[in-house]
């Protein structure tokens, strides 16, 4: 997968091409971050990239032409009819079902907003979709760029160790996910859930999804609204509800002596 980011600060996006899954993507071939600096592409020695806004009012604007003319640049070098996106707080919200969508395209465009945002105009020219990550405001769009190059590259198959893990992250299933554990068996007194320790792989699954149910019912009620439970289901989230916390296996337990 090809990603191609408009930014200002080109070697603040590579960067998170250097470390874990997404590092190990990129150094397998499995996406391909590319980057354009508007300034390179601006009309005066200054490499001036905003200007004021009309009408007044603080900050600066990013100026169509350079932005433009970047997002052009990137098109012309691809052989496909990528799309061009847009973080700001007035796209549309991503979820791990589009980013699954998207994952499974050829790439797109990404462009880094800075300042007080960027001329409206370059909505009508230059951009297709506006998304954005959630109901807050950033210094800029490259750390938007840079999750999603993230998220991007851990679903491409072959990024990681074990294919089934990002089969079972959060929001895959339409749910939360269920709690982790490893060693050691007790920490300050708060043990291992037992039924993790007795090796019946079919309670152990029974479980884990009960834990999944509930933690999305108690945190994230609202991603339950569109959820299709089959009785199973229903009746594993009726359990978890009547045993009245969100890890009782956990907490119903004494809490015992560090383990030997």
């Amino acid at each position: 997968m090809r990603i191609d980011v408009v930014t200002l600060f080109p070697d603040m996006v590579r960067g998170v091409l250097a470390y874990g899954v997404t590092g190990r993507a990129a150094a397998r071939g499995l996406i391909d971050v590319r980057t354009w600096n508007p300034r390179d592409h601006a009309s005066n020695v200054h490499r001036t990239v905003d200007d004021r806004p009309y009408g007044g009012g603080p900050g600066m604007v990013m100026m169509v032409e350079p932005l433009l003319a970047a997002i052009r640049a990137a098109r012309a070098a691809r052989t496909d009819e990528a799309r061009t996106i847009y973080f700001s707080p007035q796209g549309r919200g991503l979820n791990q079902a589009k980013l699954v969508n998207m994952a499974a395209g050829q790439g797109m465009i990404v462009v880094a907003g800075r300042y007080e945002g960027v001329d409206e105009r370059l909505m009508q020219l230059g951009v297709d979709e506006e998304w954005s990550l959630g109901d807050y405001v950033m210094s800029g769009g490259e750390l938007a760029a840079m999750v999603l190059i993230d998220v991007l590259a851990r679903l491409q198959p072959g990024a990681l160790g074990d294919e089934g893990s990002a089969g079972q992250d959060s929001f895959m299933q339409g749910l939360l996910d269920y709690p982790h554990y490893t060693r050691p068996r007790t920490v300050e007194g708060l043990p291992v859930p037992p039924v993790l320790m007795q090796g019946d792989h079919a309670a152990i699954a029974r479980w884990r999804r009960k834990q999944a149910l509930g933690r999305t019912a108690l945190r994230r009620p609202e991603l339950l609204a569109g959820y299709v439970m089959n009785e199973d289901d229903q009746r594993l989230l009726d359990e978890f509800m009547r045993e009245g916390t969100e890890s009782c296996d956990l907490l119903n337990t004494d809490r015992v002596e560090n383990d030997e």
